[in-house]
């Protein structure tokens, strides 16, 4: 296949394009470098059947353009800063949604026909049910990047719909590996390397997070394109387990070989719209026969150990 991979120079872009390159398909990166990393792509470059168009999704004649002769589009590309998002309100809007109104549009003039999608957990705001199902009920949502993406949802169901298009929806909880850059743990081990014997620490270490290994994300993205048959199919991606904020710092610390004084700003939530539970029903996908290989602990670990070995990616954030 010719592949065109979104946001293909972030964490987990650049990860699926070097899986795509190595089982032979052609793969096309749109990407406009606001948070992605060239270092990211350097395996790629050295591989011919691979294309660079360094662009904006908001430039939908460019997108157009990107989309000749490709049979998959795998749309990664986003305004990730779930924190930050009322500090610019429009970011998550442009970046998300109408970049995803522009990549569905820029498909049906080409007449690509099957797309995947980054969406989030976080669609699910705070709900009820525990393991969260994809069918649960939709309660008000909390962060702006979640409505941003429950949105560019809606408007893929609704291209599968009128325009005959195959839709794969994946609802991550926070994804950690090799290449990671934004998150909870490149926070921790930037701040401990610069002082090891104190943290500062968001909410109360209490919220119960889920978390997902890069590469078994990728395992599962693949296979659903690979056997689910639906026109627009749904799957939540994590692991049959949660950890507390606490329990993350505890792993962190052990492997960096520090104790330092863990500081707490209070508070069940870390910033508006952070959800304090998140833990997602991901039996629909393991129904196809995926499962996990790591462990959140394990998961974390590894991405210590990255960051520790690339230490300029927390010079970058």
């Amino acid at each position: 296949m010719k592949v065109l991979v979104t946001g293909g120079a972030g964490f987990i872009g650049s990860s699926l394009v070097d899986r795509l390159l190595r089982e032979q398909h052609r793969v096309l990166v749109y990407d406009n470098f606001s948070t992605g990393c060239p270092e990211f792509l350097a395996e790629a470059r050295q591989t011919p059947a691979f294309e660079l168009w360094k662009n904006d999704l908001l430039n939908l004649a460019e997108l157009k353009s990107a989309m000749s002769g490709v049979d998959l589009v795998v749309h990664f590309a986003a305004n990730a800063d779930v924190r930050r998002g009322p500090e610019h309100p429009h970011k998550d809007l442009e970046q998300n949604t109408i970049g995803t109104a522009n990549v569905l549009e820029a498909m049906r003039a080409a007449g690509v026909k099957r797309i995947a999608f980054s969406s989030t957990g976080s669609v699910y705001g705070e709900p009820q049910v525990f393991p969260t199902p994809e069918n649960a009920p939709f309660p008000v949502q909390t962060s702006l990047y979640g409505a941003s993406k429950l949105a560019a949802e809606g408007l893929i169901a609704a291209y599968c719909e009128a325009f005959g298009i195959e839709g794969f929806i994946f609802r991550f909880v926070s994804i950690l590996g090799e290449r990671y850059t934004h998150g909870h743990v490149v926070d921790f081990c930037k701040q401990l390397k610069e002082h090891p014997g104190s943290l500062k620490v968001l909410g109360n270490g209490k919220q119960r997070k889920s978390y997902l290994y890069v590469q078994d994300c990728l395992d599962a993205i693949l296979l659903a394109l690979q056997k689910a048959p639906g026109k627009v199919n749904i799957f939540n991606l994590g692991t049959d387990e949660y950890c507390m904020v606490d329990d993350s710092i505890g792993w962190i610390t052990e492997r960096l070989g520090v104790k330092p004084e863990r500081q707490y700003a209070g508070g069940e939530r870390g910033w508006i719209g952070d959800n304090p539970f998140i833990f997602l029903d991901c039996s629909r996908i393991r129904a196809l026969g995926w499962t996990p290989r790591l462990t959140i602990r394990q998961a974390v670990e590894r991405t210590v150990d990255y960051l520790q070995s690339n230490t300029w990616v927390m010079e970058r954030v």
